[in-house]
Parts: structure tokens; C-alpha cells; sequence
């Protein structure tokens, strides 16, 4: 089945995304960062302005995910990736078919720059809810999303904080003209279900269709199953040159199965799901290395049964397990630790680049198979910690604090050392934002020992450890002797 990409019309003007928020030089009180770091965050963002108003988006937004990887909940640092996630969508959506086929784009599509730009102006409302421009933000990013009654609610909600903004009222009045607008070309007439509206590769009711150039329609997740395998159309074999996140649904036979079927798509949403969302104590497993909690790197993946499992998982929760294989035993270690994706961008040969970070230990109660990778039944695992308010606790609290210092000694002088080779300095950077506090000593135990170089059978162990103090006596000696600095 052919069909077009139903779009918010091009001459909507949206409101707020004109330009960004100059970053002001003001690093004090409790959050204040390091001088240095924060002159790194300093000029991402003034980097990451100058790209946006040269209207490259693109680089914009990379400097400004660098800068809320530093400096989370930053009020201006969400104001402008929110600006820009919503400028580089709505470019997406007004350019020409023609310059698309002459130069195609590779990278996210529209609808993810809305929902990104959405979970940013969301964090902004939470933050300065008594500013106007988050909610301009959000029900523009809504509006990119077709979300228009919701839009509408936000701009209301705006009003009712703000009952004399100019820029909210008119805004309201401009969301009221393409809603009436849109009424009139709405469905009257639901069509019968029929083959029609299946999707030949599952012969189930389409889920998340995507119309390729061919004209041929599957599910988004079948489409892209096919792909890992062959770059070409099921169906008539024509090269696609197209990406998960490139290509975008198609609203316009989205809505009509919605609206003419909506018992039958709702089981097939529930059936869709049920692939996505593991459950609490359910997690996809990638099998590689040692993780433990509180790291932040680097992943590519390749291998077409990860890529599956990729996709299902930023449908779903974002997070898996990492874990290897035990040498001593030649079967999967029953310790792992859950990571988070955090940043993930495919790549044109079919790849995705990801961001993870580290989250929590777990031990595997079982293990079994789907769809060519392992999936596995977990129990949450913490340490053997003392209680609030009795001696050993403010004994972990004092060894914690004073493990705390001397790191920050070493940190000092690893980035002295440091000056002058920028990677080295980013991976510091990095270092640092995933440090705990004080008031978590089970967390930085095991932040502590990420900064030696362990074996995978040390970082095991480590896992299966459940004294915290030990874990931060063991961090220091390990940091004692691989960097030759005498523990205080």
C-alpha cells in the first residue's frame, strides 16, 4: 500500500524557537562546578549557539548534548537543545521531496526530534514553571508531533501562570486556525479490514507503518528486521536507503487504522509491547564484558540480533544487561549489571552508535533465548549495609568522605597532567559527572574502583562483593598501586 507522510502544514509558524539563550558566565553556590570544567561547558554552549543561529542544527545540538552531559538540569542548556531539536524538525518536515532524493539525510527523523525536543521542554516546566518559554517549547514540539489538544492544554496552562503573555495568546489563537483547519479533511467513512491493511512480512494489522519510496508499507519493526539482512524492499527488491530513524511513520495510515480499528489495534499494540517492555525483573542480555556500576562509555553495535534488540529496547525501557562469559564455567556469569542507553544514533550501513551508562548489579536467576539473543529472569542485588543512625553506618559515612577527598586529590592531578590532550580531559570529564555523593557509599564504591584498569575476573568479583567498605578499600589500594600515590 503507497500513501504520503501526513504533516503539520509548513506555513504554521511555530513560537519560542527563534533563537537560543545566551549562556551566562555565573558558577556559584552549592552546584558550582569545577573552574575548569565549567569553562568546558561555557563554550560548548557558545559553540553549540553560534552553529544554531548559522542554522546548523545538527552540530548545535551535539555541542549542547556534550554540555548537559557535564551539567544535567541545566535550565539554559534544555531551553536551547529543545530550540534546536524542534528548528532541525520542523526543517526536516518543510524540505522539498526533491532536495531529499538529491541529498538524503542520515540521522534521526522528525518525530524523535520532537519527542526529544518534548522531554527537554518537560524538564524545563519542571524547573522554571513560572517562565513562559518552556511552555511555548512544549506545545510547539506537541504540535510537531500532531499532538494538538494537548498543545492546546499547555498553552492554557501557560496562561493560567501567565494570564497577560502576548506570546502564549497569539500562539493559542494560531493552534485554533490549523485545528479548524484540519477538520475539514478528516475521515468520514471507516474502509473495511481487510488484507489491505496488513502487513505482508508478520500478516498481522500494520504497527507503526512506514511507506517506503517503492510504495510499499510494513510494520516499522518487521521493515528493519528484514534490512539487517538486506538493504532492499521485501517485496519488489529495490535498494532502500533508508534508517530506523530516517524514516518516519506514516500518520496518515497510522491514524486511520487507529480510528476505523481500534480493538483490533489495540491487541496489536499489546502483542507489540509485550517484545519491548521486559518487566521490572525481565532484561534483554548483550553478551561482552564485565560492567560495573556508575561507567559511562562508548558501544557500537553490529551484529543484526543486537540491532533487533537494540530497536525493541528504545521502544521500550532503554536498558539492558552486560554481562560475559565465565571462563571458569563456559556459560554466562550469574552476576551482570544493568546500563542505560542513553544516546543512540544509527548509522547509514545499518549500525548504532550508542552512549551507555551503568546502572545497578544483578544475578541472573535464568536464562533463555528470543529471536537470537539472550534474555533472562533477574534479582536485584545491594550490599549487606549497615543501618541509619547506628555506629557502623557513620563509620561507612567517615571512610566514604574520606575516600572522597583523596580521589578528588587524584582527579586534580590527573587533569594537571592532563592539560594539554583534550581526550584525555573529556574522559576525566566524564569521570566525574558519574560521581556519587558522599550520602551513597554503596554507589561510590563502585565508581571508586572505575578509575583503575581491573581485569575482567577482578570487576567480577567486585560484582559478587556485598561489603561496602571492603569494596572502598579495595578501590583505594588498587588506585594506590596502579598510580603510585600513597593513600592518606
Amino acid at each position: 500500500m503507497s500513501g504520503g507522510v501526513e504533516r503539520p502544514p509548513s506555513a504554521l509558524v511555530l513560537h519560542g524557537i527563534d533563537d537560543v539563550d545566551d549562556y551566562i558566565w555565573a558558577n556559584e553556590g552549592e552546584e558550582a562546578l569545577p573552574l575548569d570544567t565549567f569553562t568546558h561547558v561555557f563554550h560548548l554552549m557558545q559553540r553549540g549557539n553560534q552553529a544554531f543561529r548559522e542554522r546548523r542544527y545538527e552540530e548545535a545540538i551535539h555541542c549542547y548534548i556534550k554540555a548537559n552531559s557535564i551539567k544535567p538540569s541545566d535550565p539554559i542548556i534544555l531551553s536551547n537543545r529543545s530550540t534546536a531539536y524542534i528548528r532541525y524538525s520542523k526543517y526536516l518536515i518543510e524540505r522539498p521531496p526533491s532536495t531529499s532524493e538529491d541529498s538524503p539525510l542520515n540521522g534521526l527523523d522528525p518525530t524523535t526530534h520532537a519527542e526529544l525536543a518534548l522531554k527537554d521542554a518537560e524538564k524545563l516546566i519542571n524547573l522554571r514553571s513560572n517562565a513562559v518559554k518552556p511552555y511555548l517549547l512544549k506545545a510547539s514540539a506537541l504540535i510537531l508531533l500532531e499532538r494538538y489538544e494537548v498543545a492546546r492544554g499547555v498553552l492554557l496552562s501557560g496562561l493560567h501562570m501567565d494570564p497577560s503573555s502576548i506570546s502564549l495568546q497569539s500562539f493559542l489563537q494560531d493552534l485554533g486556525n490549523i485545528q479548524s483547519s484540519l477538520m475539514g479533511s478528516r475521515y468520514h467513512e471507516g474502509p473495511e479490514l481487510s488484507d489491505e491493511f496488513n502487513c505482508s512480512l508478520c500478516l498481522k494489522l500494520f504497527y507503526e507503518p512506514i511507506t517506503t519510496p517503492c510504495g510499499h508499507s510494513f510494520c516499522r519493526s518487521c521493515l528493519f528486521r528484514s534490512m539487517d539482512r538486506s538493504n532492499k524492499c521485501p517485496l519488489c527488491r529495490k535498494v532502500l536507503f533508508i534508517s530506523p530513524r530516517t524514516c518516519s511513520i506514516s500518520v496518515t495510515l497510522n491514524s486511520i487504522i487507529q480510528k476505523s480499528f481500534p480493538e483490533e489495534y489495540a491487541a496489536r499494540k499489546s502483542d507489540h509491547e509485550s517484545m519491548t517492555n521486559f518487566g521490572v525483573d525481565l532484561l534483554p542480555l548483550f553478551v561482552m564484558d564485565v560492567v560495573i556500576p556508575c561507567q559511562k562509555f562508548p558501544l557500537h553495535i553490529f551484529e543484526p540480533r543486537y540491532r533487533l534488540m537494540v530497536r525493541r529496547i528504545m521502544e521500550g525501557s532503554r536498558r539492558m544487561g552486560m554481562v560475559i562469559v565465565d571462563p571458569s564455567t563456559n556459560s554466562l556469569a550469574d552476576f551482570a549489571c544493568e546500563v542505560e542507553i542513553t544516546e543512540c544514533e544509527p548509522l547509514p550501513d545499518g549500525r548504532f552508535y550508542l552512549e551507555i551508562e551503568s546502572r545497578r548489579r544483578f544475578r541472573i536467576v535464568r536464562a533463555w533465548d528470543q529471536d537470537g539473543y539472550r534474555v533472562a529472569e533477574i534479582e536485584w542485588i545491594q550490599d549487606n549495609n549497615p543501618l541509619e543512625g547506628t555506629p557502623e553506618r557513620e563509620e561507612l559515612l567517615e571512610l566514604t568522605r574520606n575516600a572522597s577527598e583523596y580521589t578528588r586529590s587524584w582527579m586534580r592531578r590527573a587533569k594537571q597532567a592532563a592539560q594539554y590532550d583534550q581526550r584525555k580531559l573529556e574522559q576525566i570529564h566524564n569521570l566525574e559527572t558519574m560521581m556519587p555523593t558522599v550520602q551513597d557509599p554503596e554507589g561510590f564504591s563502585f565508581w571508586l574502583v572505575t578509575l583503575s584498569n581491573l581485569r575482567p575476573q577482578e570487576r567480577l568479583e567486585l560484582l559478587h562483593m556485598r561489603d561496602t567498605k571492603e569494596r572502598i578499600k579495595r578501590g583505594l589500594i588498587y588506585l594506590n598501586t596502579e598510580h603510585g600515590c600513597r593513600v592518606q
